[in-house]
């Protein structure tokens, strides 16, 4: 991702839905949902499926997470005009997640072809790994769940692994997620990319056993 030199403009600009203090808000997310829940997409890169999402549900909040900077400006970019009161947006690690979400705050935890870290030394890093679904389970509600989608077969295997090793119940699993229609869920241009080469999606969800 080349340096966008308009991107501290830009992110300074959004105060509408750029939270700069997630922590403050911690017990709180609620406040942007009409009916009361609240999603939140970890990785959500230049933002097409938290604001295709977002504008689908607006009576649901939408939280996006994003850790690289100049994604974090693309996404903000594009959603200049397409960003309801229920849609906002955190620039940071998801590593810290729960310094801002409160025990059992969230109703689902997307994961949307988040970057699969090959390497085995690098088996940490990833989304799926067994440190961070310690923290999704404590700021999952009771009966929320974690959707998880990507066309990395090597990455789906490690993560059923993960989640299977962590007592997580699996309640959904696709190997070709797209093969039929799923208009509750928004297709975002990465995706279609993948669809028009005969890439499958892989999808599972999660709930956290306790």
């Amino acid at each position: 991702m080349r340096k966008k030199p308009w991107a501290n403009e830009m992110i300074a600009s959004r105060t509408d839905c750029v939270i700069t203090d997630p922590a403050a808000l911690k017990g709180s997310w609620k406040q942007f949902s009409v009916n009361g829940e609240v999603h939140l997409e970890i990785g959500a890169g230049k933002g097409d499926y938290w604001i295709k999402m977002g504008n689908m549900y607006p009576e649901t909040a939408w939280i996006a997470l994003e850790k690289n900077y100049d994604c974090a400006a693309i996404a903000l970019k594009k959603s200049l005009e397409q960003t309801d009161p229920n849609m906002k947006f955190i620039i940071g690690d998801a590593a810290l997640a729960g310094e801002w979400f409160a025990e059992g705050e969230l109703d689902v935890i997307h994961l949307n072809f988040s970057d699969p870290w090959p390497k085995k030394s690098h088996a940490k890093r990833r989304l799926t790994s067994v440190s961070f679904l310690k923290d999704y389970r404590t700021i999952l509600k009771k009966d929320g769940k974690i959707i998880f989608k990507t066309d990395n077969s090597s990455l789906f295997e490690y993560s059923l692994l993960s989640f299977e090793e962590e007592g997580w119940k699996l309640t959904e699993v696709s190997v070709d997620f797209r093969r039929n229609e799923h208009p509750e869920d928004a297709i975002t241009e990465y995706e279609r990319n993948f669809m028009a080469v005969g890439q499958p999606i892989y999808r599972a969800v999660w709930q956290p056993e306790r």
